[in-house]
């Protein structure tokens, strides 16, 4: 049993907020469902404080919001930069004044949807060229930086490899797939970062402190075979609202790839026994793949993971000021980031038969004076991750050469 009354810091402009007391928060990042890009995270957070106090939060200033955790170091739940900045007079009288101040952020993935890229793209690698495209936005040239910045006023624990770095994370390169040249590019910055990312079967994100990363095909793979799975009980979290949904919407039984720079070749499959079952349902899928033999492996692996309808987990809500969850995985919970893998047991027995194993997609933490609640959206392991069959397996391969601390629920992933 571990009581846990959270101790907030808000920094607005670099600056820790002292004056005010923080009396709500939501905050809301990934997506809501595996078949899209996530939108910029978003955070909603009210300070109570008094006319005296002076009010210095300006628009686009950074703000991030943290809290500590069981051994007392303050984590990040959130990164990001001011949208909307408004005061309120709570309660008025005789004797005192007290105003609400709400504060609106958003991640660094919304300066892509503002920033328009013209040019040309190489052919490359989806990271690579990922990180080409980025790397034009979130860090600033030579003749970006005010000019009157001094040395003097320069963060002097800055790297030289970031900068100027204004929300540039962890970007895996060089990808697996290859990506076709595209010229006379003028869009979006975002809109052409989604067109990567879907060609290389990878996915943008933001990390706690707002700044963008990339995981390519294999990323959740390879961390899940190094570092399994976050075990979560469901008697931790809170009953009601607990909600999984499996929908015909889902399923992807006749695939249709478009590829190559000019988008004008395709391939398509599909698989015959889901056709019988739940009758076409068909998807077109658009990339810049330059090779027909990685469209027609796409193909296939869309196939072998979503011919058929899996449950997702829509909400479940873990309260963590209830006693009963452990400091380790309250932490665990407290670093929560998009596509971490979690094994959920003793949920009710029709619920997929008491136990999901899947990835987190996205999340919202519900905060008050007293109380911090996470709020996960999932989706299955089989939607990220093919699974070994029996003749999948390399017929060369011995049983003494398999970990002797492999276990069942490990066993059937290809890492």
């Amino acid at each position: 049993m571990t009581v846990f009354t959270p101790e907030w810091r808000v920094k607005i402009n670099g600056y820790t907020v002292t004056d005010s007391t923080l009396v709500n928060l939501t905050i809301t990042s990934g997506r809501q469902t595996i078949y899209e890009q996530p939108s910029a995270s978003y955070c909603n957070l009210t300070l109570i404080t008094s006319p005296s106090s002076s009010v210095p939060y300006e628009i686009n200033d950074s703000v991030t919001v943290e809290v500590k955790d069981s051994s007392g170091t303050y984590v990040s739940l959130f990164g990001g930069f001011v949208t909307d900045v408004g005061i309120t007079v709570q309660y008025a009288g005789t004797v005192d004044v007290h105003q609400e101040i709400r504060i609106v952020g958003v991640g660094a993935l919304a300066r892509l949807v503002r920033a328009n890229y013209t040019g040309n793209l190489s052919a490359d690698q989806d990271g690579d060229q990922m990180l080409t495209l980025l790397s034009t936005v979130l860090f600033s040239t030579w003749q970006d930086v005010p000019a009157s910045l001094t040395w003097a006023t320069y963060d002097a624990t800055t790297t030289w490899a970031n900068a100027e770095n204004s929300g540039l994370g962890e970007i895996d390169t060089p990808g697996d797939y290859d990506l076709a040249a595209r010229n006379n590019l003028n869009s979006s910055v975002y809109d052409i970062a989604v067109s990567i990312a879907n060609s290389g079967l990878g996915y943008l994100y933001e990390d706690s402190q707002g700044r963008i990363g990339y995981a390519d095909s294999t990323h959740r793979g390879e961390y899940l075979a190094t570092n399994g799975y976050t075990n979560l009980d469901a008697n931790q979290a809170q009953g009601a609202g607990l909600e999984i949904v499996k929908r015909a919407g889902d399923v992807r039984n006749s695939i249709s790839i478009i590829y190559g720079a000019s988008q004008n070749s395709s391939i398509s499959d599909e698989d015959a026994t889901s056709i019988a079952l739940f009758g076409q349902l068909a998807t077109t899928i658009y990339t810049y793949l330059q090779n027909q033999s990685d469209a027609e492996a796409q193909a296939a692996f869309y196939l072998l993971i979503r011919a058929y309808p899996q449950f997702e987990f829509n909400r479940i809500s873990f309260p963590l000021h209830n006693p009963e969850i452990t400091d380790a995985i309250r932490d665990e919970l407290l670093n929560v980031f998009m596509g971490q893998p979690v094994d959920i047991q003793n949920l009710p027995a029709n619920m997929t038969l008491g136990q999901f194993q899947g990835f987190i997609e996205g999340w919202t933490w519900r905060a008050g004076v007293k109380g911090l609640t996470l709020d996960l959206t999932l989706s299955p392991v089989a939607y990220s991750l093919q699974a070994f069959g029996w003749d999948d397996v390399p017929a060369t391969e011995y049983w003494n050469t398999l970990s002797p601390t492999l276990d069942w629920i490990n066993a059937t992933i290809v890492a």
